[in-house]
């Protein structure tokens, strides 16, 4: 290849400089991002992609990723991840969609910026992309130099699920891209899926998901304006808006912060409704240990490290102060801080 993805990246960086809004060709965490197929051929640059819906980026989806990030390294070019944004099954079969996800959109680019992608294709996927057949979807995408695909063994693409490994095998040999064709990942005999990892987190078994994950269970989210009680208690929280994301049991949680700029702050989380304050909502705050600087607006990372104890009623807000402390001391301890 006649120039590395490092200077090809910085070429690129600099198309972004000095306008007064961002293209999509702009990047996310020093990750590429390219919202259409169209955009794709003006990259110049042969293309390894791992194609897939990729939702909490776990074990199985990484052995995927893995393909075609070493494919690139072998041969040249650009390992990159197409994915679909909503989850598909949210538009062809909304009763039976999950009604929580592993990782946003942006979490996700950030997870695989870190397994070696270098270019992240989050495709709109609405009606009329469902409709479209398996054929022209592979007829856009090798409008690009692609080079290689990579997918789980029993992927299925396009109208009506036409499209799957079979099909792709034949149109690489047509089209001169290879097929990696990836076989489930196995964790004690079962194998490992999104819905698994779910139901671990709902069940409050991090240490399960954290296997199934290949890193520890967090949630990306903004940090959102709140009622600042927690300012009046001396206890200072950030209010965590994390959408749809898959949440652990509520209750008080030892937590670890990771902000925009790479910084990592300790901290003591509540998960839940606040009922000694009569919240109506289910909200996650973060008490960041050590920490006084303003955060509103920034995206945050919070991994969830240690379990405290439920959340529950307090007969007086001094009460609620009391144990706050106690949370804070225990969560201190725990770190080792």
């Amino acid at each position: 290849m006649g120039r590395s993805f490092r200077n090809f990246a910085k070429e690129q960086l600099q198309l972004c400089e000095g306008l007064e809004v961002a293209p999509v060709a702009c990047y996310r965490s020093s990750v590429l991002i390219r919202k259409r197929l169209e955009e794709l051929p003006a990259l110049g640059v042969p293309l390894h992609l791992a194609l897939g819906v990729f939702d909490g980026v776990h074990i199985g989806h990484q052995e995927v990723i893995a393909r075609a990030v070493n494919a690139a390294a072998r041969d040249g070019g650009l390992a990159g991840m197409l994915t679909f944004d909503p989850h598909p099954i949210r538009v062809i079969a909304p009763d039976k969609a999950p009604t929580s996800l592993l990782a946003t959109l942006n979490h996700k680019a950030d997870i695989v910026r870190e397994l070696g992608i270098g270019l992240f294709i989050p495709l709109h996927f609405d009606a009329k992309f469902a409709s479209m057949e398996a054929l022209e979807f592979v007829d856009r995408l090798t409008a690009a130099p692609l080079r290689t695909i990579a997918v789980g063994e029993d992927w299925r693409f396009g109208h009506m699920r036409s499209g799957d490994v079979g099909f792709l095998q034949r149109e690489g040999k047509l089209r001169d891209f290879v097929l990696d064709a990836v076989p489930p990942v196995m964790l004690e005999g079962e194998r490992v899926s999104s819905t698994r990892i779910r139901q671990a987190i709902r069940d409050g078994n991090l240490e399960a998901a954290r296997r199934m994950l290949g890193r520890p269970y967090s949630v990306s989210g903004t940090v959102v304006e709140g009622k600042k009680l927690g300012r009046t208690l001396g206890f200072p929280t950030a209010n965590i808006a994390t959408g749809d994301a898959q949440l652990p049991p509520d209750g008080v949680w030892v937590v670890t912060t990771l902000l925009a700029e790479g910084k990592h702050l300790d901290g003591v989380a509540n998960l839940g409704m606040r009922p000694t304050v009569n919240g109506l909502d289910r909200t996650l705050e973060v008490h960041l240990l050590n920490f006084s600087g303003d955060i509103y607006g920034q995206e945050v990372e919070i991994q969830f490290k240690d379990y405290l104890r439920s959340e529950i009623k307090f007969p007086s807000i001094d009460v609620l102060r009391i144990q706050i402390q106690r949370d804070t001391e225990d969560a201190k301890r725990i770190l080792g801080i």
